[in-house]
């Protein structure tokens, strides 16, 4: 059985849509990044929840309310010239880089002093927004790709019915 044109083009706009609507749902969602420490809470005495999500938007504690993520170098007055909106990303990729150092010395150092059992009440695992994501990527890929073979094949029949 032979698949027409019309047919393929159809189903592969349909999953573009689809695709398409799956990336404003992983987008405005909070759960890319879940942290469940609840064995933590039931055995310790904590007074604020450990367990979290969180998105590209905001971080949300469980049991709690949710907290935006900013950027704390926007001003609306303030206007930077190039050069210098160059220098303070160089200044911020340099501190953040110094920070992950850090934190890493700090958590070898950590695991070091209290050995092996310091993480093993705390569940960290990537969320299902982050997972929608990567299923709307892959089928944004597979559609383009299809319709950018249709369009070749659509070019070669009217090539062959030209020389005709």
């Amino acid at each position: 059985m032979k698949l027409k044109l019309s047919i393929l083009s159809l189903f592969v706009a349909l999953v573009g849509i689809i695709s398409f609507i799956f990336l404003v749902v992983a987008i405005g969602t909070d759960f890319w990044y879940i942290i469940d420490a609840s064995k933590l809470e039931k055995f310790g005495n904590y007074s604020d929840p450990l367990s979290s999500h969180s998105g590209l938007w905001r971080t949300c504690r469980f049991k709690s309310k949710c907290f935006p993520l900013t950027n704390p170098f926007w001003h609306g007055n303030i206007s930077f010239t190039d050069s210098q909106k160059q220098l303070l990303t160089l200044v911020t990729l340099t501190g953040i880089s110094v920070y992950i150092a850090y934190s890493a010395a700090a958590l070898k150092e950590a695991l070091c002093l209290s050995g092996k059992t310091f993480l093993e009440g705390i569940d960290i695992k990537f969320g299902w927004s982050l997972a929608l994501a990567w299923i709307s990527f892959s089928a944004e890929i597979l559609t383009g790709t299809t319709f950018l073979m249709a369009a070749r094949v659509v070019g070669l029949k009217r090539r062959r019915e030209q020389t005709i």
